[in-house]
């Protein structure tokens, strides 16, 4: 085990009490059915150096589901982004598409947000 202590959930990172130990929350997430996630895509230019992307929140699930749903995203668009926290990014507007791929793939929950 590492003598280093890790950050927790609510970002504590050093103690100077000798008894002091994080408590390690180990929730996993069970991923829902497609047909059951209310995901929302949203188009967003904050912090990014004035690029588009497309956002996709509101999975419910592991962090591999939501990586592997990132890269079909990424593959049926034909372009960049990345999965973390819970949301996909994927580069430039590309809400259209993904709201079709998704509802294809059984995510009938998916929509557009009013942006």
């Amino acid at each position: 085990m590492s003598k280093k202590n890790k950050p927790d959930a609510r970002g504590f990172v050093y103690s100077t009490n000798p008894d002091f130990s994080f408590e390690h929350e180990q929730e996993m997430q069970e991923t829902l059915p497609p047909a059951k996630q209310k995901l929302t895509i949203h188009l967003d230019t904050k912090h990014r150096g004035g690029k588009t992307v497309s956002i996709v929140k509101g999975f419910v699930g592991t962090e591999e589901d939501v990586d592997t749903l990132g890269k079909k995203l990424k593959q049926f668009c034909g372009t960049g982004g990345s999965a973390k926290d819970g949301e996909i990014i994927i580069q430039g507007d590309q809400r259209d598409k993904i709201l079709q791929w998704l509802q294809k793939n059984e995510y009938q929950l998916a929509k557009k947000s009013g942006a």
